[in-house]
């Protein structure tokens, strides 16, 4: 599989939470290759069912969710501006003067105004309210409401991009990247006899509660989950001690909320198989669809694989390709220690 042409194909489709159904699509066709099953449930989760469990065999779920973060449309003011709403943790410091694309009933662009510094006092200088954000379609009211619709989903414009080295910068890494790590996981273990039930899920709406996770977790009930998502890598202006590093490695998350006996088990194996490895502690929840899948019935084993990030909830989000194939290749070596390959 070419892991940078899926993320790339992924990454620059849409799929703002709750509106996941074009980028469910595309996802659906490459897991689809690995499954016995695959489909796209009510709520525009992508669950696939690689192998049923067999008597006495443990249930694995695989995550990674699917959403990205986005702006919903909440008015269209008399002379055709919009006004928006965040779905998900947009970061309104970098808001004005950005490109848009409006998700209506055609793509339309857009952009979002912001007065000339030349004309701007003290108070214009604050970063405004996303209910103070006004989006110009360059269309009159009775234009734009033939083409607009309040609820379309505003996506700002990003072009996925290869850095040095083995950087990638794109909007919606987060997650995608992660749904790539488990389709690579596949196709390493695709040749494999398996010992242990294994079901992916690719799941909505993280960036506004983790409601998909929760829903098909509850349904698919495993015995055992992996949620696979990203954390933050160090910047300069960031602390050390709070972040990962790019380039060192899978970050194996530990926690309160998360299994002991599953990330002690990761731990081991990425030590045994010498993948490149972070150590990530937290204090209580994780912020990850890890918080929800872990209390679905009476109590799943979770445990948590996350790629460090640089500059999350941006347009311009940064992995190295590098950390995503250690997350692959542990993922991997996880499914095969339920009694290993023939």
């Amino acid at each position: 599989m070419k892991s940078k042409e899926v993320l790339k194909h992924l990454c620059t489709s849409t799929g703002i939470s709750g509106e996941e159904t074009s980028v469910s699509e595309i996802a659906l066709t490459y897991l689809k290759q690995y499954a016995q099953e695959a489909y796209i449930d009510e709520f525009n989760n992508v669950i696939g069912v690689i192998k049923k469990a067999e008597k006495n065999q443990p249930s694995i779920l695989l995550d990674a969710h699917i959403d990205e973060i986005g702006m919903v449309v909440t008015y269209i003011d008399s002379n055709g501006f919009l006004r928006v709403s965040n779905c998900g943790g947009v970061d309104r410091r970098l808001l004005l003067g950005q490109q848009v694309t409006i998700c209506a009933k055609q793509t339309i662009p857009g952009i979002i105004a912001t007065l000339p510094p030349h004309l701007t006092g003290t108070e214009e200088k604050k970063v405004p309210d996303i209910d103070d954000i006004l989006i110009d379609i360059g269309m009159s009211y009775q234009e734009a409401q033939k083409v607009v619709r309040l609820g379309d989903r505003v996506m700002i414009h990003s072009e996925f991009c290869d850095l040095l080295g083995s950087r990638i910068s794109s909007k919606a890494l987060d997650d995608r990247c992660g749904i790539v790590a488990i389709l690579e996981a596949l196709e390493q273990l695709k040749d494999k006899e398996l010992h242990c039930g294994l079901t992916v899920l690719f799941s909505a709406q993280e960036e506004t509660g983790e409601r998909g996770a929760a829903i098909a977790s509850y349904e698919l009930n495993p015995d055992i989950a992996l949620a696979v998502d990203v954390s933050f890598a160090h910047t300069p202006d960031a602390r050390a001690h709070q972040c990962g590093k790019l380039g060192k490695g899978v970050m194996i998350g530990i926690a309160p909320t998360l299994n002991k006996k599953v990330y002690q088990k990761l731990i081991a194996l990425a030590k045994a198989q010498q993948i490149p490895f972070q150590e990530e502690v937290m204090g209580g929840k994780t912020g990850t669809n890890a918080d929800v899948i872990g209390v679905q019935h009476g109590g799943i084993q979770t445990g948590l694989l996350s790629i460090p990030l640089k500059y999350m909830h941006t347009p311009i989000e940064v992995i190295d390709i590098n950390d995503l194939e250690s997350v692959s290749n542990l993922l991997a070596q996880y499914i095969l220690s339920f009694g290993g390959a023939k």
